[in-house]
């Protein structure tokens, strides 16, 4: 009889985004849940969370905010764990830190909820102190991204890489520069 292990997604929305759209590809979150916890791969999913960062609400970033919120009511009705941060004005340009958060919730629930593993969906060298803390706690670190714009010391810091390219490459071919996420059916834009 085949154990399953139990596996814990924490996905960087913009990260993820950034390098599908990089390589023209494009996203579909469900394809990326289901490939990550297959459970014909003896994976049980605790979870799948996105994080996702919210422009201030201004003007000037009134319609990339609405693209978002679509994306977050998208993925929270389609049962996605969706953590938002509001995002500061930083001159034309807004940041949100979002890392951090990301960052804060894997160690608290690596302790609260002891998963076998951890997915870390980015690309993100940052999070390379918190692929080694957590390997140091006895779970194990996937990192899934684009392998070729992934940072080194990231790919060093986890047990094992996860090339997303492939999995974008069974999404359709991207149609649009402006898409932000397939979801579903349809396409939310940004």
């Amino acid at each position: 009889m085949k154990t399953s292990r139990r596996v814990l997604i924490l996905a960087d929305s913009d990260n993820t985004f950034l390098a599908a759209q990089s390589f023209n590809r494009r996203l579909d979150w469900q394809k990326i849940r289901d490939y990550l916890a297959d459970p014909q791969e003896g994976r049980e999913l605790i979870e799948m969370v996105i994080y996702v960062g919210l422009p201030p609400a201004r003007e000037r970033f009134e319609e990339q905010r609405k693209t978002k919120e679509k994306f977050v009511y998208w993925a929270k009705s389609n049962g996605f764990l969706v953590v938002l941060k509001e995002g500061k004005a930083k001159g034309d340009e807004y940041e949100t830190n979002i890392d951090i958060v990301m960052a804060m919730d894997a160690i608290e629930l690596a302790i609260e909820v002891r998963p076998d593993i951890v997915v870390l969906v980015t690309g993100d060298s940052d999070f390379a102190y918190l692929a080694e803390k957590l390997r140091r706690r006895g779970i194990r670190v996937e990192v899934a991204s684009v392998e070729q714009s992934l940072g080194n010391d990231l790919k060093m810091a986890a047990s094992s890489v996860i090339d997303l390219i492939g999995v974008f490459d069974s999404f359709a071919a991207k149609k649009n520069d402006r898409d932000y996420h397939r979801i579903g059916n349809a396409n939310v834009f940004d």
